[in-house]
């Protein structure tokens, strides 16, 4: 599955060294778009870790800016997006602070048995922000690209 990721959108994938060439962290993603709506070409960040040792030093922030720099300068997003557990509230607050808010929360995303919040981050092409406006309701995981 991710090595697909590796060979399609080789850019979003990124993987940052530390002493003596060891993994520290990795962020995998790609652009795509709902094939409904004309203005929802994004990024989508499909993971993002950092090894214990390395976490409170600011290595995720680094990893989601260069992904998001990526949508933004190489792809011209309109957004940044993100699916989170509902019961992950340390990722929660870090995305909030890197400015991300909650889109829309989707039932059962995680095989049936908890659900996830689809955070986004407007990027400047999408000036009015119409992509981080809340939906009024939850939405069932068939329903994501509608």
């Amino acid at each position: 599955f991710y090595l697909q990721y590796l060979g399609r959108w080789p850019e979003y994938c990124q993987m940052a060294l530390g002493p003596h060439g060891r993994a520290m962290g990795y962020i995998l993603g790609k652009a795509e778009s709902f094939p409904k709506h004309a203005d929802s070409w994004h990024g989508h960040v499909t993971a993002v870790t950092v090894a214990p040792e390395a976490r409170r030093l600011g290595l995720a922030t680094q990893l989601m800016n260069i992904l998001e720099s990526i949508s933004e300068y190489a792809d011209n997003c309109f957004f940044v997006d993100l699916f989170v557990r509902e019961s992950n509230k340390v990722a929660m607050d870090m995305y909030r602070k890197l400015g991300y808010s909650i889109y829309r929360q989707v039932i059962g995303y995680y095989s049936g048995e908890e659900d996830a919040y689809d955070m986004r981050k407007a990027l400047p092409r999408d000036v009015e922000k119409k992509s981080i406006i809340p939906l009024p309701k939850p939405v069932h995981p068939d329903e994501i690209d509608d």
